[in-house]
């Protein structure tokens, strides 16, 4: 039996998490306790069914309803248009619908979060629960709601089952996880917004060394602003008294592709791989149909970031750079138990060079508005003419430049630890923290920037 103090911390935490995602529209708390309901209720059939075909028709039932809710809205306008514009260019002009499908904030992450707990339940790897109050506190858990980490139920799910108890020395990692979170939000992503946002809206007018630029900025600011949002949520996480799964491990340091998603988005990556490119056969089977599992994954993964054909064109661009490595038996190669020391080869450095610059172009397509957009930003970059002393930007505030300087050194040296700037020294740390505060509070970047993932 439940005890009142867990009941008290599950109904508290719920109620938090409801009133967290209702403040931006109240309507679609109905969507989530309606997936809530449905993932709670088919994973305890799934559990009591003893033959393979009512199993297998309780499982469809969580698959098609949660996948059927999320294409629609999240890929219904998207198709709409498609449809129409492959009409036109037949030369049949078609009126658009008026309807216009508003997306749920967090719809992909709480989506995929829910699936993995029936589908998990229907391997038996995990054996369902009866406690709706705790199961919907986990699907709805306010610090990883919006934007992840996508968690797996056998990690999050029994931390709800237990009555959590302050803890000093993880109430402190976790602020200073919000800490260096807030530093890559409003200190390094928030900065290169604005000079990113100048360069794609004003591609063609710019050189190429301009446009490269922006691409590695668009590197910087998108990492600083999802790795920054995963270390807040973990960090807010752990003052309450829960570990979640580390979501980034340094990517812009990866040795290769592989490496580099190994490093990425781990919850989402891990995800793909668990539910989609194993149950296809993975790496063990032909070599046609390893060329296809890969390209099924990184295709679905980019259009799992949105209804856009730049989406799938970053995704099938990275399905590109991977095949390679996966096919000649070196995608392993690079380990995350392989630590790097401080000074590393001039053979890692390059790769690290080379990895980081293939996955900075790649950016291109994930950033622009359209493919066309994307092709001749890509295309500039690539001609030489294109290059000029006269950047056509302003320049760098130098402010921003030794926040940059700093934000890499803090990495690198931090990178084989969970958090960059925690040491083996008491006094240090807490001269870190305290820089860092200050130049958090100092160097941040004044204008209002959502989070980029938010939309996803």
């Amino acid at each position: 039996m439940r005890s009142c103090s867990l009941t008290f911390q599950n109904t508290f935490m719920l109620s938090a998490s409801y009133f967290f995602y209702g403040w931006w529209d109240w309507r679609f708390l109905i969507l989530i306790f309606g997936s809530t309901c449905i993932d709670f209720i088919t994973a305890i059939k799934i559990n009591k069914s003893v033959s393979p075909s009512s199993r297998k028709a309780w499982l469809m039932i969580s698959l098609s309803s949660n996948l059927g809710l999320l294409l629609f809205f999240k890929y219904f306008n998207f198709f709409v248009q498609s449809w129409i514009d492959a009409w036109q260019q037949l030369g049949i002009s078609m009126h658009p619908l008026s309807i216009k499908i508003i997306l749920p904030v967090g719809i992909s992450f709480y989506t995929f979060q829910t699936l993995s707990y029936s589908i998990d339940v229907y391997r038996k790897k995990i054996t369902p629960t009866k406690d709706f109050i705790s199961f919907a506190a986990f699907v709805a858990f306010f610090p990883q709601l919006v934007a992840g980490p996508i968690e797996r139920a056998k990690n999050l799910l029994p931390q709800f089952l237990t009555t959590r108890k302050f803890n000093y020395d993880l109430a402190m990692e976790g602020a200073v996880q919000i800490l260096w979170g807030l530093f890559k939000k409003t200190v390094i992503s928030n900065n290169c917004a604005p000079y990113v946002n100048t360069i794609f809206q004003n591609h063609a007018n710019l050189p190429g060394n301009a446009l490269l630029l922006g691409a590695i900025m668009f590197s910087f600011q998108i990492y600083g602003d999802f790795s920054g949002y995963s270390d807040i949520a973990i960090g807010t996480s752990k003052l309450f008294g829960f570990r979640l799964m580390t979501n980034f491990k340094y990517p812009y340091f990866s040795r290769n592709i592989p490496d580099f998603w190994r490093r990425w988005h781990i919850s989402l990556s891990s995800w793909f791989r668990d539910y989609v490119y194993i149950p296809l056969g993975g790496s063990k089977t032909s070599t046609y149909k390893i060329i296809r599992n890969i390209f099924i994954v990184f295709l679905v993964s980019g259009l799992w970031h949105g209804a856009n054909w730049t989406y799938l064109a970053w995704g099938g661009i990275h399905a590109l750079l991977f095949l390679p490595f996966l096919l000649s038996r070196k995608n392993r190669r690079y380990k995350l138990s392989n630590t790097m020391g401080l000074f590393p080869n001039p053979l890692i450095v390059l790769r690290i060079i080379t990895t980081f610059l293939l996955v900075s172009l790649s950016w291109i397509y994930f950033r622009s508005e359209n493919i066309s957009q994307a092709h001749d930003i890509f295309l500039r970059i690539f001609s030489p003419n294109t290059y000029s002393l006269h950047w056509g930007i302003k320049p760098f505030n130098s402010y921003l430049l030794i926040c940059f300087v700093f934000f890499l050194f803090c990495e690198w040296i931090g990178k084989n630890n969970t958090i960059p700037i925690k040491t083996k020294s008491s006094f240090l740390n807490f001269c870190m923290y305290l820089g860092v505060a200050y130049i958090t509070l100092i160097c941040s970047y004044k204008g209002n920037i959502e989070f980029i993932y938010f939309q996803f």
